[in-house]
């Protein structure tokens, strides 16, 4: 009798102990599964804030994307990366502090006096008056027109008129952007990529005045129009090609030269 009992007993505890690791199995994989799932939803998001950070000036974004940047979770918040010293090729701003340079800009579309402001943007306006020296900008196109209720602007200086940047031509930082986002009618500024140090050859003109998110840093305002923004405005009435708010603008627009003194 005494021996069935502690027979009973032992098999009562190998089963309570069973039924620990069974519990503790389960509670694993309940924690593995909320970890993927946890995880599946912050690369989500890791994914999307990227991606809305990348498409901007090398791409511009239209209305809509305008409003999902603002509203995407984790993009205000998230840490920008340390700055990449500007190469070799980048001209000092030590050429372009203090100074104001005028001039006109050339197009098939028309003439439009510009005035680029060194005291405000000194490393853009150095960078932009060495290549208008160089003759960089002359065939180049005008390949992206923004015609949003909140936003218009035209935006030039790709290297093959595509939109994309050149890796080999980057620098920052960003310089003179305005605190609200609200860029004036007639702005000149410089288009990058998702970081303020991957300025490049491109610039926007602002036709109208437009409020641009500044989530990933703003963009520099190096100078204004002074002459000629009813050029612009023009090509903005005739619209984007084949419809929409942003695209290639349905009047083709080349660079004939910029001559900046």
């Amino acid at each position: 009798m005494a021996v069935d009992r502690r027979g009973r007993e032992m098999r009562r505890h190998i089963s309570q102990i069973e039924a620990k690791r069974e519990l503790k199995r389960a509670q694993e994989s309940r924690r593995r599964k909320d970890s993927t799932i946890a995880g599946g939803a912050a690369a989500a998001v890791l994914a999307l804030a990227v991606a809305l950070q990348v498409f901007w000036f090398s791409s511009n974004p239209t209305a809509a994307e305008m409003a999902a940047l603002e509203d995407a979770p984790g993009v205000a918040e998230s840490a920008e990366a340390e700055p990449a010293p500007n190469g070799a090729n980048i001209p000092d701003p030590s050429i372009a502090e203090g100074k104001v340079f005028t001039g006109m800009l050339a197009t098939s579309a028309g003439d439009i006096g510009v005035e680029l402001d060194g005291t405000a943007a000194p490393q853009a306006v150095a960078v932009f008056t060495s290549l208008a020296e160089d003759g960089f900008f002359e065939g180049k196109t005008c390949h992206r027109l923004t015609t949003a209720e909140t936003m218009g602007v035209l935006q030039c200086g790709s290297l093959n008129g595509d939109g994309a940047g050149d890796p080999a031509y980057q620098w920052g930082p960003v310089e003179n952007t305005p605190e609200d986002g609200v860029y004036p009618a007639g702005a000149i500024a410089v288009a990058r990529g998702a970081s303020t140090d991957s300025n490049g050859t491109q610039f926007f003109i602002v036709y109208k005045e437009s409020q641009i998110p500044q989530n990933t840093g703003g963009y520099t305002i190096m100078g204004s129009v002074t002459s000629g923004l009813d050029v612009v405005r023009q090509v903005a009435e005739a619209g984007v090609e084949g419809g929409g708010e942003d695209g290639a603008p349905a009047t083709p627009v080349t660079i004939d030269s910029l001559t900046l003194q």
